[in-house]
C-alpha cells in the first residue's frame, strides 16, 4: 500500500486555461476562462504515434481541481489512471457553474456548456495532442451527472465521440429525481416560508450542506436551469405540494433518455462501445435506470454494450473508473 502523497508520475498531466468563446458573457455569469488537464501516456514524447482519447466530465458539483480529492487508503482518479497508464490521452473537463452543474447542455439560463466542450474543447485538444481525431478513436467518460452528460453528449454528437462510460450515471428522471419533489417542498415549507429564493440565499450565506435537503434543493434548481427553455429559472413542481407543473415538466423530458433515445437511436447504434454501471445500493436508485438502459440500448442494438451491477451506493466508486477506461480504450484504439 502507498502512502497518501502524491507519487511521481509514469505519464504526465499538462495543466492547461481556456478561453471561451461559447461560455463569454453566460446567463450566470460564471468564468468563462476555464482550466482543463490532458494527461498523456509514458512514451508520448518520445515518437510521433497518434493516440485515441477519453474526455472525462464530472459530477454535479463538480470543479476541475476536485479530482485531486482522496479518500482515506484510496487513490484518486488521476493516480489511478496513472498507475493503469492505458495507451490513450485522457482530458479532464471543468464545467462547473454557480448553480452546481451544466448537465452539459446548452441552456439560455446557464449557457452552451455543450458547445463549449464538443465545439471548442474537441478542436483545442486535437490541435495540440496527437490524438486519432475521428469518432471510433474518441470516447467520453463520467460519473452520476457526468455519466447522463456522457451519453447525452454521445447521442447528440456521434461525430465526434464513439465510445461512452457512464458510472452511476443520472437519468430516468420520474424514477432518480422526481420523488424527491417532495423533501423538497417540505423543506421549503418548514424553514423558508415556501420559497425557493429564501433557501438559494441562505444556502449561499452559510457553509454548503449544512441544513437538510440541502443536496436535493439544489439539484433540482441546478437541473432546472440546465433544463429550462428561457433565462428563468424555475422548479417543475407545485411548491407547496410536489405535484409537477407540465409545461416546466416537459422542459425536462425533453432531456431525458426515454425522449432521446427514441429520436437517437441511429446515434446509439454507432457508437464502437459503450460502458453502463451503478451500485445496487444507490442513494438515487440509479441502479434502476442501469437496468433501463440495459433493457432498450440492447433492444436498439447497441453493438458492444457492458451493463454491471455492483455492490456499492453512489458515493466512493472512483475504482470503477479504470475499469471502463480500460475496456474503452481496447475498442477505440483498434
Amino acid at each position: 500500500m502507498t502512502g497518501p502523497w502524491p507519487q511521481p508520475l509514469r505519464g504526465r498531466l499538462d495543466d492547461h486555461v481556456v478561453e471561451s468563446g461559447a461560455l463569454r458573457e453566460n446567463p450566470l455569469g460564471d468564468p468563462h476562462v476555464r482550466p482543463l488537464w490532458v494527461w498523456t501516456p509514458p512514451g508520448y514524447d518520445r515518437g510521433d504515434r497518434r493516440y485515441p482519447s477519453v474526455y472525462v466530465i464530472q459530477g454535479f458539483t463538480g470543479q476541475l481541481d476536485m479530482w485531486r480529492n482522496r479518500s482515506a487508503f484510496r487513490r484518486n482518479y488521476p493516480e489511478l489512471l496513472d498507475e493503469l497508464s492505458p495507451e490513450c490521452i485522457v482530458v479532464f473537463v471543468d464545467t462547473w457553474t454557480s448553480v452546481g452543474g451544466s448537465q452539459f447542455v446548452d441552456s439560455p439560463a446557464t449557457g452552451r456548456y455543450h458547445t463549449y466542450l464538443c465545439e471548442e474543447l474537441v478542436p483545442w485538444v486535437d490541435a495540440r495532442y496527437r490524438t486519432l481525431p475521428a469518432p471510433e478513436h474518441r470516447g467520453i467518460q463520467g460519473k452520476s451527472s457526468g455519466g447522463y452528460g456522457a451519453l447525452v453528449t454521445a447521442l447528440l454528437r456521434p461525430d465526434l465521440f464513439g465510445g461512452v462510460a457512464s458510472h452511476a450515471g443520472g437519468g430516468l428522471f420520474e424514477v432518480s429525481i422526481r420523488p424527491f419533489f417532495r423533501d423538497a417542498a417540505r423543506t421549503l415549507r418548514e424553514l423558508y416560508d415556501g420559497s425557493v429564493e429564501r433557501w438559494l440565499a441562505d444556502f449561499r450565506s452559510r457553509p454548503a450542506f449544512s441544513r437538510p435537503n440541502d443536496i436535493h434543493l439544489l439539484l433540482q434548481y441546478g437541473f432546472s436551469a440546465a433544463y429550462s427553455r428561457t433565462a428563468e429559472i424555475r422548479m417543475p413542481y407545485d411548491l407547496e405540494t410536489a405535484e409537477v407543473i407540465p409545461e416546466l415538466w416537459e422542459s425536462w423530458l425533453e432531456w431525458d433518455y426515454p425522449r432521446l433515445l427514441s429520436e437517437r437511436a441511429d446515434a446509439a447504434r454507432s457508437w464502437r462501445a459503450c460502458w453502463i454501471d451503478s451500485g445496487t445500493r444507490d442513494e438515487w436508485f440509479l441502479d434502476l435506470t442501469a437496468t433501463w438502459l440495459r433493457r432498450e440500448l440492447s433492444a436498439c442494438g447497441v453493438r458492444d454494450l457492458h451493463v454491471e451491477l455492483f455492490d456499492a451506493t453512489h458515493a466512493e466508486i472512483e475504482y470503477r473508473y479504470p475499469l471502463a477506461l480500460r475496456w474503452l480504450v481496447e475498442r477505440l484504439g483498434a
